[in-house]
């Protein structure tokens, strides 16, 4: 029934979605939006043999017909989806007593790397993850096999999500709907896959990861108390397995010898571009008295608190 199709809102404004100048960048190619919107066959509507200069992608969230993809038949239901490439021959017809909806989204895609001039200064700053999954995708739809197949990975929802982020206006809408194209391209590509592969991701190295997180978090609260449990607890790993990896990844240096190290350094910061006493600048710094300081400062540098502002001070 009618007010059962989830694409019902977009029939009353066909064009929304191609009133936009839609040029996006994935990866290292340019995609340029030449059609995006859900159109309507009525029984027995015969769309001649034609092609196109790029790529369309056809969906049929509803009705039943016919396309013929070069020289080959095939019969479309509710679910389908098929791609043709660029200057690939089709027709399509409606069956004679049931119309078909189909959305429809064309677009032209462009290798940035392989344009002269452009290359790698185009998009210098794309992640390397990204235009590794970009160019995947592209390369397999330059290779899709010419027959539609069920829309598995359901593709077809993201039509409708671009529509509403195109008439609702809010903030991250063009994301949104940048998002929605990439998304049709990626699971139009899976639907062809006859298992689900499976793909990587970027991995960390969890000792060096959970070691800069230490340090992070030491040095934001240097000039309080801070203890080994307490940064541990932050890290949702026990306190010895803290202290292994400060050793593996700290050059040997111990919890409380880094907690020192940026303390000092704050210390040697205030001596240089403030005017305090010494008593306060230890006790901001998270020492318990200027006295403790200089034992410490001494010990560390050879000279005092005091000399170091003589020869260093700014103010």
């Amino acid at each position: 029934m009618m007010n059962n199709f989830p694409y019902e809102t977009m029939q009353g404004r066909q064009d929304a979605l191609e009133r936009l100048d839609l040029r996006i960048y994935w990866g290292n190619y340019e995609i340029r939006v030449i059609r995006f919107h859900l159109t309507s066959f009525p029984p027995g509507k015969i769309v001649s043999f034609h092609k196109h200069a790029e790529f369309e992608f056809h969906f049929i969230p509803r009705g039943k017909g016919t396309v013929i993809l070069v020289d080959e038949p095939y019969a479309l239901q509710e679910g389908m989806f098929y791609l043709t490439g660029p200057e690939v021959l089709h027709y399509q017809e409606a069956d004679p007593e049931e119309s078909m909806d189909e959305l429809c989204l064309h677009v032209d895609i462009r290798d940035l790397s392989q344009v002269p001039d452009a290359g790698q200064s185009a998009r210098p700053y794309a992640d390397p993850w990204e235009a590794a999954e970009a160019h995947d995708c592209i390369e397999k739809l330059r290779t899709l096999p010419l027959k539609p197949v069920m829309d598995t990975y359901r593709a077809m929802p993201f039509f409708l999500e671009a529509f509403n982020a195109s008439q609702q206006k809010y903030l991250g809408l063009y994301t949104a709907i940048k998002n929605c194209i990439i998304q049709i391209l990626l699971r139009a590509v899976r639907a062809y896959e006859p298992e689900p592969r499976e793909a990587e991701l970027p991995s960390r190295d969890m000792k060096a990861y959970r070691y800069q997180l230490a340090l992070e978090y030491i040095h934001a609260n240097s000039s309080g108390e801070v203890v080994l449990e307490d940064v541990a607890d932050k890290l949702h790993i026990s306190s010895r397995q803290l202290q292994r990896i400060i050793k593996d990844q700290g050059g040997g240096r111990s919890f409380s010898e880094i907690l020192e190290d940026f303390r000092l350094q704050e210390v040697c910061r205030q001596l240089v571009e403030t005017r305090w006493s010494i008593e306060k600048i230890a006790v901001q710094g998270g020492f318990s008295s200027g006295s403790y300081l200089h034992t410490v400062f001494r010990k560390r540098y050879g000279y005092t608190p005091s000399e170091y502002r003589r020869k260093n001070a700014k103010v």
